[in-house]
């Protein structure tokens, strides 16, 4: 049995956490020491990551090594636990990736990090705006067939899918699908109101990064935004890298779902991570630009992912929206996990929950978060 001494996230009192590959014990210091401490929280999770440090998710090229990399990069960060995300494809190339994820999830030594996939698309809106810098050729509408086979070649880690709802048949689809106990989110839609609400009331439970994959101009109300925002059955994942969404709506967002249906994401392509210059994702050539925090479709506004990394993203819910390290640290931990159903998470710094423990120090001005370790399962990936 392994122990650290830190503080809280939560209350900021000196702990004592005992684990191994799970958490034995969370005790108070009665006697703290006198050199500072770091924070202490549980690692963080990413339910929406489509590649990191120059590896791209969404390719079957992309080899069990390069992944292996990538997962080394994201540990040093303080992420335990991700969902490697594919985007609109063929069903040849997004089964191809899938069968290269599930290999590297059962050959690298941390390949458990990658605690489930998430297929976002095809099932989405083919329209400009909605659509985002998915490749319109792709865009269909759902098929039952197809999910299983993608399944079968994700060797059943499938656990996040986004489709939009105004197709035909969506909903009969979501039953089907969430019954296999896959999460359906909604996301890159033009649904209108009655189309949410028959998608949420055949199982869907999550928003897909809300406020982004939309139209530049939508119907002052109803909206399929608002519609969402309202539902207090769904969840809402957000990209807070200050570039996706304006400081203004996501506080209006985080009121309307309450902290306790709101999630952190990165939504992070592979130049993340990299030096600014010209990428290709898939059948799209992209620009991070500089300093390294926007990506783009090149020669276009849109913009074609994130650069954002997890501990950046707490950070700017501190800094852009106001909340509390409490808070911050929850949407990219205990909510994360349970949107997503990721066993041994859902409970935070609690006895028999993984032991999935990321140690910090914070500027308390600038609430800029240096990570000084990262546990996961029990096992050290990461120590400065």
């Amino acid at each position: 049995m392994e122990k650290c001494f830190a503080r809280h996230y939560a209350t900021g009192e000196a702990v004592e956490i005992r684990y191994s590959s799970v958490i034995e014990g969370v005790d108070s210091l009665i006697h703290p020491p006198s050199q500072p401490l770091p924070f202490v929280a549980p690692g963080w999770i990413d339910i929406q990551i489509n590649g990191f440090a120059g590896v791209d998710y969404n390719t079957p090229k992309t080899t069990v090594e390069q992944i292996g990399q990538s997962l080394d990069a994201q540990a040093r960060l303080g992420v335990a636990r991700l969902f490697p995300t594919l985007i609109t494809n063929s069903y040849e190339e997004i089964a191809g990736s899938l069968r290269v994820l599930a290999e590297a999830r059962e050959k690298l030594p941390h390949g458990a990090m990658m605690d489930g996939f998430h297929v976002e698309g095809p099932y989405i809106s083919p329209e400009d705006g909605p659509r985002g810098a998915h490749p319109q050729r792709w865009c269909r509408r759902p098929d039952w067939d197809e999910f299983q086979r993608w399944q079968d070649a994700a060797q059943g880690h499938i656990k996040l899918m986004t489709v939009s709802p105004e197709w035909e048949g969506t909903t009969a689809f979501i039953e089907r699908v969430v019954r296999t106990g896959v999460v359906i989110a909604i996301g890159h839609t033009k649904a209108d109101s009655a189309q949410i609400d028959d998608a949420v009331r055949a199982g869907a439970t999550m928003s897909t990064h809300l406020g982004n994959g939309a139209h530049q101009q939508i119907t002052r109300h109803p909206n399929y935004i608002f519609d969402q925002l309202a539902d207090d059955r769904l969840a809402a994942s957000f990209i807070v890298d200050g570039i996706h969404l304006g400081a203004a709506f996501l506080k209006v967002a985080l009121r309307a779902k309450g902290i306790e249906r709101s999630v952190l994401i990165t939504d992070a392509v592979m130049p993340a991570g990299c030096e600014p210059g010209f990428y290709r994702l898939g059948e799209v050539e992209v620009e991070l630009h500089p300093p390294g925090d926007r990506v783009t479709v090149r020669n276009h506004w849109r913009l074609a992912g994130a650069a954002l990394r997890m501990d950046h993203g707490v950070s700017n819910l501190m800094e852009l929206v106001g909340l509390s390290l409490r808070d911050a640290v929850t949407m990219g931990t205990v909510n994360a996990a349970r949107a997503g159903r990721v066993a041994g998470r859902q409970r935070g710094l609690a006895v028999g929950e993984r032991a999935d423990l990321v140690l910090f120090e914070m500027d308390p001005d600038t609430k800029s978060i240096a990570i000084r370790r990262n546990i996961v399962g029990g096992s050290t990936l990461f120590e400065s």
